[in-house]
């Protein structure tokens, strides 16, 4: 069915705005970390505030945790099922998960909350990705999943940094809430104007689990991991990192989010429209962006405008990844195409939890808060290691079967059977 430029960009900013509710719920914490730490750990943070916002990281951890389990296991359970439907079953279990977040009284049960939270997250962006591209026709995959990943990217620069300002001053549970609102609103409008799409009748869940057969698209999952677990060991501890290091007071912690969400917004854009014409080409330079980055903010990081332009140069050069790994994934899915498009936010918050970890590791150590920032520059080079791999076997590939083709055309024997 066609649909008018305006149905579509409705739908888009839809769908773009369920990718700004999961940008809040999913990074809040980072901005908050230390109210969290302080209210659901009294005990340990009267003892010491490092080894305090060391464990509340596990709240960021939880979360992309509760994203790899659920994203491989609702994109290969429901890929057969409509489109919009999924969209709104996901959008419902956000707003149950995040208004638990809010209310649980203990911190761990506010840990399972965050799990439950989270199960929905890959599957969305998966569904969200496909329908885009749909919409957007042949050739602007990768602008179409950098629009609804910039819902999530936009978060960083108003959502987050604003809701981390309401949870500084109402407190982290009414962040929360009002996270959970945007939820809200988000259903209503993807039941409003997101048009039906039916699911793929022929798929099964075996069907969809052969792409983990191919070893490109587990090249692809790990690059997105080492990535963006580069990006999480700097993220997660950004507030101590702006009251303890620069020694700024904490009002001036949402300004850094923001710093660091025109990054991603800007990196999104320009990776979506880099991954159109180049996939590989986008992950080798997304890569060296990013090493620099990472070192320009370790050894700037006390002077505020080092702090801020390296941050931004960061948030960029780690979200232009995403849609060139997701568009990498769809290229060598084959039929799997629900689950891969859903499988890039696993690894990506793979990475998100492993990056949280490893920078809470070396905090707890008594390293400092930019211990973290090293531990993220440690991880580009598999990264790259992971990306030069893949780029030599797709090199092969094609070379195999141009040889095939033309091994095919010469054969006259073969032709005459074909024909």
């Amino acid at each position: 069915m066609t649909h008018s430029p305006a149905r579509i960009r409705l739908a888009l900013l839809a769908l773009a705005l369920g990718g700004f509710g999961i940008g809040l719920t999913e990074f809040v914490a980072m901005g908050l970390l230390p109210n969290l730490a302080a209210d659901l750990l009294p005990g340990v943070w009267a003892q010491s505030h490092e080894q305090a916002n060391s464990q509340a990281g596990w709240i960021v951890s939880a979360y992309a945790l509760g994203v790899v389990v659920g994203a491989p296991t609702i994109a290969a359970a429901a890929a057969r099922f409509p489109r919009k439907q999924l969209l709104l079953a996901c959008v419902a279990v956000f707003v149950f998960g995040t208004v638990a977040s809010a209310l649980l009284p203990t911190f761990g049960l506010v840990l399972v909350a965050r799990f439950v939270a989270a199960l929905p997250h890959g599957a969305y962006f998966g569904i969200a990705a496909l329908v885009a591209a749909s919409l957007m026709g042949p050739g602007k995959r990768g602008r179409g999943v950098a629009l609804v990943l910039s819902g999530l990217t936009i978060a960083n620069v108003i959502g987050v940094p604003t809701v981390t300002w309401l949870g500084q001053v109402a407190g982290w549970r009414v962040a929360y809430l009002a996270v959970a609102a945007v939820f809200l609103l988000t259903f209503a409008a993807i039941a409003l104007v997101v048009p039906l799409q039916p699911g793929d009748p022929a798929a099964t869940i075996r069907r969809e689990l052969k792409i983990f057969g191919r070893v490109q698209v587990w090249l692809a999952l790990l690059i997105g991991a080492v990535g963006f677990g580069g990006f999480f060991a700097v993220y997660t501890y950004v507030s101590p990192v702006v009251t303890t290091v620069t020694q700024l007071s904490p009002a001036v912690v949402p300004w850094a989010l923001v710093a660091a969400g025109i990054g991603m917004t800007i990196g999104n854009f320009v990776g979506g429209r880099a991954a159109d014409h180049n996939v590989m080409a986008t992950l080798f330079i997304c890569f060296g962006v990013f090493a620099v980055s990472l070192t320009g903010l370790a050894l700037t990081a006390q002077n505020p405008v080092g702090l801020f332009v390296f941050l931004f140069l960061v948030g960029a050069a780690a979200s232009a990844l995403s849609p060139a790994i997701q568009t990498r994934l769809m290229d060598v899915a084959g039929d799997g195409q629900s689950l891969a498009a859903a499988i890039n936010h696993s690894s990506l918050n793979i990475g998100n939890s492993l990056g949280a970890y490893l920078g809470g590791l070396t905090i707890a150590a008594g390293l400092g808060y930019l211990s973290p920032t090293w531990v993220g520059l440690l991880l580009c080079v598999p990264g790259v290691a992971l990306a030069l791999v893949a780029l030599v076997l797709q090199r092969r590939s094609d070379r195999s079967e141009a040889a095939r083709q033309v091994g095919l055309d010469e054969d006259p024997v073969l032709d005459r059977t074909l024909a």
